[in-house]
């Protein structure tokens, strides 16, 4: 169970957001770089980047920062979303050395769109899949669409997509614990590695999920609560390596 680290980037400063809401932000850091480097040194080996002014606007905003925390710390995977809508976008990513560029609004928007990414950049397509009361969101977490996160999880199984990230929108950013039986539900559905996002507060919510992570749960990404303290990021690695040793 791998602990990966998110950096929000709005405006050029690290956040954090509740519930996706661009108006309800907290400002932790003003240079990401640097952040960045905090959890390298607890031991990260991937990174979660978000550009949150791209996700809402459709096109990348913060790629330059993006850029430098690649060139920073090209030893540690480096995974990519946030107004990510065409095939350039992502060839120019993972020219810059992004590992894994993740389709959000526009999987929804336009299913094929990740059908084509994954012929043309095999191995380094992720789909995030954000979700309330079961429904997948998109904007920013704006809009609700009518489709279901099983449904849209089985559809990009099938595109050849590298994992899903699925994230609680309710649990988002709240420090509520993370939905673990919705994840484990999704995870149940499809043969893809499911990443949890949402609501990993505690070492708890790190128990809780690695309890579960034979069903195909092989990361969480943490936010807020490693900001604020109530999780220590390298011992909830170290947690999370001690209850997974040995399972595939």
């Amino acid at each position: 169970m791998l602990l990966i680290p998110a950096i929000d980037l709005k405006d050029g400063r690290c956040v954090r957001l509740r519930q996706g809401d661009m108006n309800d932000e907290t400002v932790f850091s003003d240079d990401p770089v640097a952040t960045a480097g905090r959890w390298v040194e607890a031991g990260a080996k991937r990174i979660h980047l978000v550009d949150l002014n791209g996700a809402v606007q459709g096109f990348p905003v913060n790629a330059n920062i993006i850029g430098r925390i690649v060139e920073a710390y090209p030893d540690v995977e480096i995974q990519v979303g946030g107004g990510i809508r065409d095939l350039d976008v992502i060839q120019t990513y993972l020219d810059v050395g992004v590992d894994y560029v993740i389709i959000g609004t526009q999987a929804i928007r336009a299913p094929h769109f990740v059908d084509d990414a994954c012929v043309e950049f095999q191995g380094r397509i992720i789909v995030g899949l954000d979700a309330r009361d079961g429904r997948v969101a998109t904007d920013g977490w704006s809009k609700l669409s009518r489709h279901t996160a099983v449904d849209m999880a089985k559809r990009f199984e099938d595109a050849g997509v590298e994992a899903i990230i699925f994230t609680d929108i309710g649990r988002d950013g709240m420090m509520r614990g993370v939905n673990v039986e919705a994840t484990q539900a999704l995870a149940q559905q499809v043969n893809i590695p499911i990443i949890a996002s949402g609501g990993v507060t505690s070492l708890d919510d790190v128990r809780a999920l690695c309890a579960v992570a034979s069903d195909g749960i092989t990361g969480a990404i943490v936010g807020r609560a490693i900001y604020e303290g109530t999780l220590d990021l390298a011992e909830a690695q170290r947690l999370a390596d001690s209850l997974t040793a040995g399972a595939s």
